[in-house]
């Protein structure tokens, strides 16, 4: 075999366990190859083993048994004149933030070995590419989101590496920069000829994939394009209009046994049946104003069917029973004219909207839009430079401690003490809450029952997946009962089956009236609020409900909009508006 029809990574027959109080096995006896000059997409939910495999492959771990290839070369022998051909961005990418744009570049140059006469071509490139230009002279640590990780990905190219392997480089990262993102990667792949492993979260990513690896507990599940896996789904798939509100047509359509998954999309739900042999019918019998039809699968269907063990249901969600949202109109959240300053730089400016009681509000932006300079103020984390803001009816300026007690916060990066075992915790919080007792004890008690933590109740925090450390995070946020939730980008970098467990959790506190803020950049979640508001430049540049949004950017013959369409075509309306100022 020629070296341009091998395989540019070959894993056979590999395996690799770590020890400790609960030994894993990471990897389960893999078999499978990345093919050269594409990019090979990987897969699987949280634990399935994939940064392991990425860090094999990059030659910062040997596997227990098996062999791996890369570019020909046994990488047990040749692992260090390999990785001179590798480039590797892992999930946490080492900026250097207090160094520029440009130092950090010199920095990877050095280390990277890039002759000096080629560096000011490959970086005058690479600003280009990444539209990072107008910003070498900026420290890495004042970057949006979005930009770090595009600098992070310039970074790696600077050697123009054969084999790329990205272990999912846009989590946390908006639809804008994910999509310039990717038109990085293809246009390495196309001029370069270079090959891509990659890792996402995203399931819309794996669609972009011209190969997928689906991992599942170490195990190799399959290894096709997209579409392959996607076709098995037909007749599965279904798109169910009703005339019940979003939240309790899906609660109703999961109860059905029929039903392996129910989600929402804009005024559907889009559901996905156990097989193809479900009468259509059945589906909305007793749905009041009922409408079903089948649409065409995709890949995201294909990864439940696959992995979905068992379908939750609300009873298992919450020990608080569903009951109608309240039919009081009062905004329990007021932000006028909100506005906050650092130095000369106006990060959010005078912004406002209202959230009224039950509902599931959805504040989006692109990165270093101000959304969370604004989420940060509305909890009463950051001080208001001007303006006013009303949590639950009291002041945030004058009585925060007072509006703080009534509010729920689930951090983005998930505010647990990793040393502490998930009881102790919990019984933390709980003591930081006021609670004690009897009722500490059973809020306790509950909380392990209703987020199934009580297999892990010994377990240090740190030691958790990701899926359970935020179901731990929410039970936390919930141990004294808030009217009021705050969740900052809850379920990033979480795999799409706990996306949906989190999704049931909160679906059901709105149901029982509790009022929730979300901040995500995952615009499928967008689907889930009852309204929107959506910021770039520390602006409110939209506000309405995601199905309005949506239907603001249809076009006549074409499929329905997506979030990320009116997101994207929103984003760029404004820039277009900026441009011509």
């Amino acid at each position: 075999m020629s070296e341009a029809t091998s395989p540019a990574i070959q894993f056979t027959g590999l395996s690799k366990s770590f020890a400790g109080a609960r030994p894993v096995v990471a990897l389960d006896q893999l078999t499978l190859q990345v093919g050269r000059g594409k990019v090979t997409g990987l897969i699987g939910p949280d634990g399935a083993g994939k940064t392991t495999l990425m860090r094999i492959a990059a030659g910062l771990l040997l596997p227990d048994t098996g062999d791996i290839h890369v570019l020909g070369e046994d990488m047990r022998e040749a692992s260090l004149q390999v990785q001179s051909r590798i480039g590797y961005m892992p999930q946490r990418f080492g900026l250097y933030e207090d160094l520029s744009v440009q130092e950090n570049l010199d920095l990877y140059a050095d280390l990277q070995g890039v002759p000096p006469a080629e560096r000011d071509a490959r970086h005058r490139e690479l600003m280009r590419m990444t539209g990072l230009a107008p910003f070498t002279a900026r420290l890495a640590g004042r970057l949006s989101g979005g930009m770090k990780q595009k600098l992070g990905l310039a970074c790696t190219l600077i050697s123009r590496p054969e084999v790329l392997l990205l272990d999912e480089p846009t989590v946390g990262v908006d639809p804008v920069s994910r999509r310039e993102l990717w038109a990085i990667v293809y246009r390495q792949v196309k001029e370069q000829h270079m090959s891509v492993l990659l890792s996402t979260a995203y399931l819309d990513e794996a669609e972009r994939c011209d190969d997928v690896i689906l991992l599942h507990e170490g195990k190799l599940l399959g290894q096709q394009k997209p579409a392959d896996f996607s076709a098995p789904m037909q007749g599965r798939v279904w798109a169910v209009h009703a005339a019940l509100g979003k939240r309790r047509l899906q609660q109703q359509l999961d109860l059905n046994p029929a039903v392996l998954d129910a989600l929402t999309e804009g005024r559907q739900v889009r559901v996905v049946t156990h097989d193809s042999h479900t009468p259509p019918d059945t589906l909305i019998a007793g749905l009041p104003g009922a409408h079903i039809e089948a649409v065409a699968p995709r890949f995201e269907d294909a990864f439940i069917a696959r992995l979905q063990q068992h379908k939750l249901t609300p009873s298992t969600l919450t020990s608080t029973p569903p009951q109608s949202p309240s039919s009081d109109d009062n905004a329990v959240i007021q932000a006028s004219e909100l506005s906050r300053y650092f130095g000369d730089f106006i990060a959010v400016n005078k912004v406002s909207f209202d959230v009224k009681r039950g509902e599931i509000f959805g504040l989006l932006g692109a990165n270093g839009a101000g959304k969370s300079t604004t989420f940060r103020m509305l909890c009463g984390l950051l001080p208001v430079s001007s303006g006013s803001v009303r949590v639950a009816g009291v002041d945030l300026r004058s009585a925060a401690s007072q509006a703080r007690a009534r509010i729920g916060y689930m951090a983005q990066r998930f505010s647990l003490y990793g040393n502490l075992s998930v009881q102790e915790n919990l019984n933390f919080f709980a003591s930081a809450y006021g609670l004690s007792g009897k009722v500490k004890r059973e809020r306790i008690r509950a909380s392990m029952d209703d987020f199934e933590l009580t297999p892990f109740a010994g377990s240090a925090a740190l030691t958790l997946p990701l899926g359970f450390k935020q179901r731990l995070a929410l039970a936390a946020a919930l141990m004294h009962r808030p009217e009021i939730l705050f969740l900052d980008e809850p379920t990033s970098g979480v795999d799409p089956l706990a996306r949906r467990e989190f999704w049931w959790h909160i679906n059901a506190l709105a149901e029982s009236g509790v009022t929730v803020l979300v901040t995500t950049h995952f615009m499928d979640e967008a689907n889930y609020c009852d309204r929107l508001v959506i910021m770039a430049d520390g602006e409110v540049l939209a506000e309405d409900s995601p199905e309005q949004l949506r239907a603001r950017f249809h076009k006549t013959g074409e499929e329905e909009a997506s979030m990320e369409d009116a997101f994207i075509a929103l984003i760029e309306q404004h820039q277009q508006r900026e441009a011509a100022a």
